[in-house]
């Protein structure tokens, strides 16, 4: 893998075309939904390979957004997009303060107990109304809730560990 590619950080996939003059309907993972219409040029990612592309325009559109990509003129050349990973790379995204994480940089990180159990590595994040959640697997599934101070001790993103205050039966 290159270094563009490790850098690469996924914000939607494109999930087909819209109308016929190469507008694309994006199913965006950032939160709000438009909000991928912030980041600037896109990289478009297609089996391993990355494609640097502007968009003209963009809009909310039900679910998530319409954009109107660079060089995409026609309905055909837009469904032929269906599929691709849109993201940016690491650099694109703005720096954050101290104790927030960006998910895509938890995502794998081991998480043990305070007293040094292995729990497992974190598969993926959710959302809920009170805090996000850590999905943890290992030798069970197990959902913690992102508590900073409370159950989330600490997060060494550099050594890729989550230390947490969670009783590992539970």
């Amino acid at each position: 893998m290159d270094r563009i590619e490790r850098n690469f950080v996924r914000l939607g996939l494109i999930a087909g075309a819209h109308g016929v003059r190469g507008w694309v309907r994006v199913i965006s993972d950032t939160e709000p939904v438009a909000g991928i219409l912030d980041y600037r040029p896109w990289h478009l990612r297609r089996d391993g390979e990355l494609t640097k592309i502007g968009i003209s325009e963009g809009r909310k559109h039900t679910r998530g957004v319409l954009a109107k990509l660079e060089g995409c003129d026609d309905r055909e050349a837009a469904q032929d997009l269906a599929g691709v990973e849109v993201g940016v790379l690491r650099s694109q995204l703005p720096a954050l303060d101290r104790g927030d994480y960006y998910w895509i940089d938890l995502i794998g990180a081991t998480v043990q107990t305070t007293d040094g159990r292995t729990l497992g590595e974190v598969d993926h994040l959710m959302q809920t109304g009170a805090n996000d959640v850590l999905v943890v697997k290992g030798e069970r599934e197990r959902l913690i809730p992102f508590i900073d101070g409370e159950v989330v001790k600490s997060v060494d993103l550099g050594g890729g560990a989550i230390t947490v205050h969670w009783d590992p039966d539970f």
